[in-house]
């Protein structure tokens, strides 16, 4: 027999693919176009898991689906290169980093097309490439020179604002600004100097320095981001982190937080990604207002999105950072409010806001109500308020929300309703409650009504106004790192300015450590630092740089004019299909989508949005093997028996199992403390192991690698069990044993093909009508499930037809090349091979995805069950359009005598369509 030999079949269109360029994307098509894009990885020196395949096994199918229907597809892939992992390497080792860089790029590249994946490897790109970077640097430069001006709601070329100024002044100057630059007329600007003038730009390019609060790790010599920072010390390495003040370079990304609040209207997102950026802008309509201190020393600004209830406010909050709370602490709570600060300021936004919400110290002060200034009003400095959101500071009205009332009640502060439903009107709730409202002119009101009321008050009497606020601040964008991007800025006399040289190349250097204070390695290249020009910039530009363009690369990625030309970007516009980790929300994905927005509103792209649909793969989680070690030995007892003993549960390395089985011997060989280990085995003489499902990691033992699974089971096999496994959407634990359900499926496709010698049985015999309806059936099913992206279904699909295919002994030509073209998208290997069997010399992949007929699928024929006395005892297939009188026709044809012998028939009943009894 014709053995199916998938490492040979696997190896041979491999290179058939390779050698035909067969995945080449033709930029001068005719073609309808669709852009297919994984979130490029960073390459890690660990490689893949095969967790990692399942967001590129399912673009791949979508891209490669995409081609039978007749699109050209642009599937490309290429390595987001520059990172801090690559940074230690080259201070530890003393090597360059792109050669760190370089090695994990082949290994993963290797792996990749091990895969099968339809990429155009042509297009490859990496960020740290200088032929790449130099983009990058050029579009920092665009950003530069770029204001966002408020009237047009858009970017626009800094020359535009300087002409304003020019000719007059700040007034009625648009240009959007977080800090506004102090009042000057045009014959001022006339007058300033050089220097002057660059300080009042800054306020607002696009791509400004600023001073900012950042978290600085000395021991890493660099900044860190928040994620990057857990309980006050490095994620990588575990050194303390300290909050300092840095000049910093910044993307004014706040000016676009309507826009890109607006754009999620417009893009097919998951509502739960949308949601997180919405949450993340946190844009929050109210009121600004001003509490006077007891003792009129100072003024308290607070900001509050419930200006109507401010008569229910019982104390005020601010934030551990808040840039005045010392001027609040009375000197007898020093010490208690300074220990509070401390062990706050040591910790992140996230860890603040998962931690104790409730906890917060009384700072001594006291504040006046605005509307009463006899009703007095506790300051606290509470943990549930971020320096960073609003004034720092709060307007607590602990009977209308839940952190304040939480608050209240530990640090048993007074609580006073006030109105508590946004459609309820204050007389309403009075009534309802019986409690009396506090306030001197919201009676009969609705919230809304009351809100705008009370900002005018607030306004009238010059102790507040209407606000909106946003939780989003600018993107900061330095590094204190050599591996990166460098800054194309050179400082002449102090004034930044662009490099007209690009790309500017990171130097070679002698040391890769930090030089020094709050310098990056760049600044001991003294051969590179000084220029005829001036001092350049050190900083190097943070990893999301060049992940937040590189999608436009991959349309044109040789050329050496431009980032992409323009008439291709025109072409392909934005990606069609975006798939990548839900985990990018917050970071790359909104990051992207500002970048695209002033790109598309300086006119080099051709959409405001990137990215129109994004999928957002799960997680395949590892299944650990647990072994039992009684307490005090080095014996392991098995699952089964572990409850009989005190026992200690060790994970080990999923590979000495077999499903749930331990190979002892290999176990004892796979560390050193375990070659003298005893076991207390089952009573089959087996060691079963426990399980438990937890995140694929070295750390748990229970990483398993595509190359292994593609060894044993072929690459085929593995991306139909990746799509198996479940929604692709969704998290579920990897388990190997599956693997072979899919196995034996391939091997079950392949035998209809081949008899046992060997000998191809497909013929041109025409399909029979319950061929045709398998195949229609098919097709519609994997039609609209890919449509619809439930992947995982189409593989039942495949396992029934090919079910129904092998019962009805099928040999069909027709019928075998429709089913392979559908097959494709998920084995393409096995496809490739049986489509050549068949005859064929072009590549399946190149066909025409079949056309569903509904009329194929519609039974014209029904096979009745004949029961003889309620006993089935034959079948027998007659037209449906038969009618009733000619079905008993039929049944009286029939040779019922070896089961009524020489009875009469007492009764014939025939329900149409259903069943045939003969009474005897």
């Amino acid at each position: 027999m014709r053995e199916y030999k998938f490492k040979e079949i696997e190896a041979k269109w491999q290179t058939y693919w390779e050698q035909n360029q067969t995945y080449t994307t033709h930029t001068n098509t005719h073609k309808p176009t669709y852009y297919v894009l994984d979130m490029f990885p960073y390459p890690s020196g660990a490689g893949l898991h095969v967790g990692h395949p399942l967001g590129y096994i399912a673009s791949d199918i979508i891209a490669r689906y995409k081609r039978l229907q007749g699109f050209e597809v642009l599937h490309p892939m290429g390595f987001d290169a520059f990172g801090l992992p690559a940074e230690q390497y080259a201070i530890e080792t003393g090597n360059h980093p792109d050669t760190f860089t370089n090695q994990n790029i082949d290994r993963y590249r290797q792996q990749l097309k091990s895969i099968a994946l339809s990429y155009d490897w042509k297009r490859e790109i990496k960020t740290s490439d200088p032929h790449y970077y130099k983009w990058t640097q050029w579009m920092f430069i665009q950003f530069f020179n770029a204001y966002y001006n408020q009237a047009s709601n858009k970017a626009e070329p800094i020359e535009k604002l300087i002409q304003h100024f020019q000719n007059f002044g700040i007034e009625n100057c648009n240009a959007f600004s977080n800090t506004q630059a102090q009042s000057f007329s045009s014959a001022d600007w006339q007058n300033f100097s050089d220097q002057q003038k660059a300080e009042i730009l800054n306020h607002y390019r696009i791509a400004y320095q600023g001073e900012s609060e950042v978290n600085w790790c000395e021991a890493l010599g660099t900044v860190l981001s928040n994620d990057e920072v857990i309980n006050g010390v490095s994620e990588r390495g575990g050194h303390p982190v300290v909050k300092r003040k840095m000049k910093q370079w910044f993307l004014r990304i706040t000016a676009y937080a309507d826009q890109l609040l607006e754009g999620l209207n417009t893009i097919d997102w998951s509502d739960a990604i949308k949601e997180v950026q919405r949450n993340w802008i946190g844009k929050s309509v109210g009121a600004e207002i001003s509490f006077l201190t007891e003792d009129s020393t100072h003024n308290l600004t607070v900001f509050t999105t419930r200006p109507e209830t401010i008569f229910g406010c019982t104390y005020l909050a601010i934030a551990a950072d808040h840039p005045n709370v010392q001027n609040f602490i009375k000197p007898e709570f020093g010490e208690l409010a300074q220990n509070f600060i401390t062990n706050q300021t040591a910790l992140n936004e996230k860890e603040r806001l998962s931690g104790d919400l409730t906890a917060g110290v009384f700072t001594g002060s006291f504040a006046k109500h605005p509307f009463n200034l006899n009703i007095k009003i506790p300051i606290y400095i509470a943990s549930y308020v971020l320096g960073d959101y609003g004034t720092g500071a709060i307007m607590a009205v602990p009977a209308h929300d839940s952190r304040d009332y939480a608050f209240a009640k530990k640090h048993n502060i007074e609580i006073k309703p006030i109105i508590v439903d946004a459609d309820v009107s204050q007389k309403a709730y009075e009534e309802k409650t019986g409690i009396l409202c506090n306030s001197e002119f919201l009676n009969n009101l609705s919230v809304k009504e009351a809100a705008e009321i009370t900002i005018n008050r607030l306004e009238t009497e010059n102790i507040g106004k209407g606000k909106t606020n946003y939780r989003l601040r600018d993107a900061n964008f330095g590094r204190q790192r050599y591996w990166g991007e460098p800054i194309p800025i050179i400082f002449e006399d102090n004034i930044p300015n662009p490099d007209d040289k690009l790309p500017v190349i990171l130097p070679q250097v002698e040391s890769y450590q930090p030089a020094g204070g709050t310098k990056s390695p760049l600044a001991s290249a003294t051969h590179w630092l000084n220029t005829p020009k001036g001092v350049r910039e050190t900083d190097t530009m943070p990893g999301w740089a060049g992940s937040s363009w590189y999608y436009y690369r991959y349309i044109d990625p040789k050329n050496t004019e431009t980032f992409a030309d323009k008439s291709l970007i025109n072409k392909w516009k934005a990606v069609d299909f975006y798939v990548g980790g839900a985990e990018h929300g917050t970071g790359h994905l909104l990051y992207a989508r500002f970048w695209n927005r002033v790109l598309f509103d300086l006119g080099f792209v051709a959409e405001p949005e990137p990215f129109k649909k994004l999928i957002n793969q799960g997680m395949i989680q590892g299944r650990s093997a647990l072994v039992y070690r009684i307490n005090g030995t080095n014996q392991f007892v098995s699952y089964h028996q572990k409850d009989n003993y005190e026992t200690t549960p060790i994970r080990i390395d999923v590979n000495l199992v077999n499903g749930s089985t331990l190979r002892t011997d290999d176990f004892k060989y796979w560390r050193k403390e375990f070659s003298n280990a005893e076991f207390i085995l089952e009573p089959d003489g087996t060691y079963i192991v426990g399980h438990e499902v937890e995140k694929m990691s070295k750390r748990w033992h229970n990483v398993v690698t595509p190359d292994e699974m593609i060894e044993r089971y072929g690459c085929d096999a593995f991306r139909l069990y990746e799509m198996f496994l479940g929604p692709v959407e969704a998290s579920k634990p990897w388990n190997t044993e599956g693997i072979d359900g899919v196995s034996r499926f391939l091997r079950k496709l392949w035998n209809l093909f081949y008899d046992a010698e060997g000998n191809l049985k497909v013929t041109d015999i025409e399909p029979t009508a319950k061929e045709l309806k398998v195949i229609h059936k098919t097709i519609k099913k994997v039609q609209d499930d890919i449509e619809r992206f439930n992947l995982n279904t189409i593989v039942s699909a495949y396992m029934i037809a090919v079910n129904e295919l092998t019962d009805l002994g099928c040999k069909s030509k027709s019928i075998f090349q429709d089913f392979l073209i559908l097959l494709c998208p998920y084995a393409p290997h096995i496809a490739e091979e049986l489509w050549q069997a068949l005859g064929n010399s072009e590549s399946v992949t190149q066909q025409s995805f079949p056309i569903y007929d509904e009329s194929k699928t519609i039974e014209n024929e029904f096979e009745y069950p004949v029961s003889i006395n309620g006993k089935l005892r034959t079948k027998l297939l007659l037209p449906l359009a038969y009618t009733k009188e000619q079905v008993e026709d039929e049944v009286k044809k029939l040779d019922l005598s070896k089961w009524i012998e020489d009875k009469p028939i007492k009764k014939l009943i025939v329900v149409h369509g259903k069943i045939i009894n003969v009474v005897v």
